[in-house]
């Protein structure tokens, strides 16, 4: 499968109009289940700390065998994404400390700048995604001014190799600076941007799920494989609970 032509060809106005979309899953109901008690983790660990890569190429955080598992289908320059991280992660963070409940994040890659941060995320250790991903967020709207401040050298990158291309999006973006403050140096940054195989998988693995599931805006979540109607905290927060993540 060749990678969605629109991750490859872009223009400045994209990823800004993006940025203001916020549409959820189309269907889903949970049903009601009894309280489930908590997992201890492994002795000398902590579910909080617990990542694995699901194999939907998807960053877990928690007890990868939860009997919850709450998927989120993000993009990094969807605001209602970057709204989510803000509210939503700390409480979901207080479930999955008990092993009830995972979280996993993967991509719905909407856009040039989409795919880079995405891939840049994935750069470090893994336990680092989720972390990175949230830091990106908070940092959307100084990546949309770089973008807009450095257009034409963004948007010179839509016709670079593909090996040069991400890296010269990250440069117009400010990504690089960015990154390396939080431990990616500027070379390890480069040689991720430049691994053309990986970017394609990745843009691959998002075009092939959202195709597979229905998945068509973000942030998407999905419970135990059920697309849930909601997409904010203080609703999907009720219906873990309703599943069995409360205390009796």
């Amino acid at each position: 499968m060749k990678p969605t032509r629109n991750l490859f060809k872009f223009s400045l106005a994209a990823p800004l109009a993006l940025a203001l979309a916020a549409c959820g899953g189309e269907e889903g109901d949970v049903e009601s289940g009894d309280a489930i008690a908590a997992i201890p983790a492994p002795d000398g660990t902590n579910w909080g700390d617990t990542v694995t890569v699901s194999e939907q190429d998807g960053y877990v955080l928690g007890n990868p065998e939860a009997p919850l598992k709450l998927v989120e289908y993000a993009s990094h320059t969807c605001g209602a994404c970057a709204n989510f991280a803000m509210t939503g992660k700390p409480g979901i963070k207080e479930y999955v400390a008990t092993g009830i409940v995972s979280f996993e994040q993967r991509n719905l890659v909407r856009d040039p700048i989409d795919l880079t941060i995405a891939t840049l995320v994935r750069c470090g250790q893994k336990e680092q995604m989720q972390v990175l991903s949230d830091q990106a967020w908070q940092n959307l709207e100084q990546t949309f001014a770089a973008v807009n401040q450095n257009g034409a050298a963004y948007e010179a990158a839509g016709n670079m190799p593909l090996e040069q291309r991400f890296v010269q999006i990250a440069q117009a973006a400010g990504l690089i600076e960015f990154f390396a403050a939080r431990g990616l140096s500027a070379d390890q940054q480069r040689a991720c941007l430049a691994d053309a195989e990986k970017i394609e998988a990745i843009a691959n693995n998002s075009s092939a799920q959202a195709e597979e599931l229905g998945i068509n805006a973000t942030p998407t979540f999905l419970l135990n494989d059920r697309k849930l109607d909601v997409n904010t905290w203080k609703d999907i927060e009720p219906l873990l609970q309703r599943a069995g993540a409360r205390q009796e």
